[in-house]
């Protein structure tokens, strides 16, 4: 595997960027949510809560219900009901992942079988629908219009983001633009959510709001690129799943897009034959990982991400600074580095 970015002075300069911080911010709040989610997987339906907690206990960083907790501190929200909410988050994002294996036919997520592999596509997809119900009982029972607006919109979005990425599925000539618009609406607009009811129960301008939730969305694409790369440049045991699935899947990403427009003819039918017509070969995720070299594209993805990172720390510009917009800061670092 190639080195996409060599950081070994800066590595010397500063510590690499990391959650610690954030999780450390948020950790009590973060405990809270856990036992939420666990009372409110319980189901009568053995199944439900069995494969639920497969699921959620494969892990995870919880980034998404900490945006939610640590925007609501950083506007000075003194309640409860960012708890909540931050599993309602946590509820949505688990229900796609289930939905997403199915439609991928993915076996392995974060290192473990995933549930479909274990239990079947149909009952993963029920339980996604069980998990999606669970969070809109909890937005419901937190009596805000606002919040469940954002909520709802976004868990549209997503669904919208998912056909939106079969109809651009295999295509090696799927440009920027639409692929910036398939991971906005699947990763980014939840991040933007999570953001901005932060801001919604602490009762702050529209003003705020407005940045949260610019700020989750573009931290969301940077997110969404960095994952795309390390489709091709990490180690399993790192990734979390099979290093090339996307290749192997016929995924066009970022780092497809860019070598398939700067490649000539020959380079072109081979994204053509391997993407399109999935006739793949033992030596393709290689030389795939080899054209992206040549042609720059892992490593203009990742300057893309950088772009996006710095749009959403301009975005906490207009807060305060304090510990929580620190660790903001800090975790656009991190999304970032994790391409080494």
């Amino acid at each position: 595997m190639a080195v996409v970015v060599s950081l070994d002075e800066e590595r010397g300069k500063t510590p690499r960027p990391s959650l610690a911080v954030l999780s450390a911010l948020v950790g009590d709040d973060l405990r809270l949510v856990n036992e939420l989610i666990v009372r409110r997987m319980h189901s009568p339906v053995a199944l439900i809560p069995q494969l639920a907690s497969h699921i959620v206990a494969a892990g995870g960083k919880r980034l998404r219900p900490m945006l939610t907790l640590a925007s609501a501190r950083m506007c000075g929200y003194g309640g409860q009901r960012h708890i909540a909410l931050a599993a309602c988050v946590e509820f949505i994002h688990t229900a796609t992942l289930l939905h997403d294996d199915v439609v991928d036919e993915s076996n392995l997520r974060r290192g473990l079988a995933t549930a479909n592999a274990l239990w079947g596509n149909k009952a993963s997809v029920l339980v996604g629908d069980f998990l999606f119900s669970r969070a809109f009982q909890v937005m419901v029972e937190d009596g805000s219009l606002a919040v469940l607006s954002i909520l709802a919109n976004a868990s549209a979005v997503i669904a919208e983001g998912e056909v939106l990425q079969l109809m651009t599925a295999n295509d090696a000539e799927t440009s920027e633009a639409a692929y910036l618009e398939v991971i906005k609406a699947k990763t980014a607009t939840l991040f933007a959510a999570a953001c901005r009811i932060g801001a919604v129960v602490a009762e702050r301008p529209k003003a705020e709001e407005d940045a949260l939730e610019c700020y989750g969305l573009n931290l969301g694409i940077a997110f969404q690129v960095i994952d795309d790369v390390l489709d091709y440049t990490a180690q399993q045991s790192t990734l979390g799943k099979t290093v090339g699935d996307d290749f192997r899947d016929g995924k066009v990403t970022l780092p497809v897009v860019l070598a398939y427009l700067r490649g000539d003819d020959e380079e072109r039918r081979f994204w053509r034959r391997t993407l399109e017509d999935l006739d793949q070969r033992k030596d393709d995720l290689p030389h795939a990982i080899m054209l992206m070299e040549r042609q720059g594209s892992l490593r203009d993805s990742i300057e893309r991400a950088r772009h996006y990172g710095a749009i959403a720390r301009d975005a906490l510009g207009l807060f305060p600074d304090g510990a929580e917009k620190r660790a903001l800061v800090e975790l656009i670092d991190f999304t970032i580095a994790r391409t080494y």
